[in-house]
């Protein structure tokens, strides 16, 4: 370790949101606290995310970021950092950074080159994940990646059990995450109900308060054989829910990265967004990688790095026309090896 780094004991990890964000952090703090075994660690992050960080046994201490910036501040200076790694990277985490005065680091973000990507179809993105690049912030704490993947910690009374199920699905079932922040993310109504019924198989869907009542309509159009779980949970039981599912099939989104981290196998679908951004399923090193599903053959993918509440061309073909039996059939393919493997060449 660097002379100026030898004698650290208290680091501050910057993390403002969102859910999977904040799960791909997870790989920076273990390896902190492995390779750094006497330093007190601390993050700072939006209220609604205490819950994930606050179970992480790697983390000492959970600062919320607050409206009231000047009391935040005085706080965080009273704890006297020798180190700040900022993972968020905007003008906000900035601000922070530069009104502590302690030595920080960051990561490359690279928004100009998703900006090239997103507008202008010009491919300069490296093949790095995210998880990787966040690796950059802790390189002058000779802090390195320990190829173990991504850690999801268990708040109390968040666990689930096969017996909480209702006895249809208590013998295997697969998950399908059917929300997501942004409609152009989100596989259509009809194409998880064409799912569904290409699997044969018991499946729960899990999704937010906002996505009840598409899941109530995907119920009733399939059948019997599928579980409405949606708005019915917390994060952490959604989380649990997964981890007792033989598969999981899902957009873009937070509980994505949350089943890589339970190392389930994963059928990835993919709409707006691309593989490329680097914030495809992380998984250990040695474990197969998930399944992607994705359309390449549009000239306006990707449209944007985040999405939209809509197509921005009316049609939402990057989505519309994705195969439901191959999504089924990649997921069965998981079910037998447990694993689910291979490229979408659409």
């Amino acid at each position: 370790m660097p002379n100026n780094y030898c004698v650290l004991k208290k680091i501050l990890l910057i993390r403002f949101s969102s859910i999977g964000d904040i799960v791909l952090t997870t790989p920076v703090v273990r390896c902190i606290k492995h390779q750094l075994p006497d330093v007190e660690l601390h993050v700072l992050t939006k209220s609604s995310y205490r819950s994930i960080y606050g179970a992480n046994p790697y983390i000492n201490k959970v600062y919320e970021l607050s409206g009231n910036m000047k009391d935040l501040v005085r706080r965080l200076r009273e704890e006297h950092y020798d180190f700040v790694v900022d993972l968020h990277k905007n003008w906000r985490s900035f601000r922070v950074r530069m009104a502590l005065h302690r030595p920080s680091a960051s990561f490359p973000k690279l928004d100009f080159q998703k900006f090239l990507y997103t507008k202008l179809k010009i491919g300069s993105l490296p093949e790095v994940h995210i998880v990787d690049r966040y690796f950059k912030a802790v390189e002058k704490l000779n802090v390195h990646n320990d190829g173990q993947g991504l850690d999801f910690f268990f708040n109390e009374g968040d666990e689930m059990h096969y017996e909480d199920l209702p006895e249809a699905f208590r013998e295997g079932f697969v998950a399908i995450v059917i929300g997501g922040q942004h409609a152009t993310k989100i596989l259509p109504e009809d194409k998880v109900v064409e799912v569904c019924n290409a699997l044969d198989y018991p499946v729960i869907l899990v999704g937010g308060p906002e996505d009840t009542a598409r899941g109530e309509r995907i119920k009733e159009k399939v059948g019997s054989y599928v579980g409405n779980s949606c708005g019915s949970l917390t994060v952490g039981q959604s989380a649990s829910l997964l981890q007792l599912a033989d598969a999981v099939i899902t957009n873009d989104t937070g509980m994505m990265h949350i089943a890589a981290a339970l190392r389930k196998p994963i059928v990835s679908v993919w709409g707006n967004t691309v593989p490329e951004f680097g914030m495809y399923p992380y998984l250990p090193q040695g474990m197969r990688p998930a399944a992607i599903v994705e359309n390449k053959s549009l000239k306006c993918r990707p449209c944007d790095k985040l999405g939209y509440a809509q197509c921005p061309k009316g049609h939402f073909k990057c989505m519309k026309d994705l195969d439901a039996v191959e999504i089924a059939e990649k997921t069965k393919a998981g079910l037998s090896s447990g694993s689910c493997s291979g490229t979408s060449g659409n």
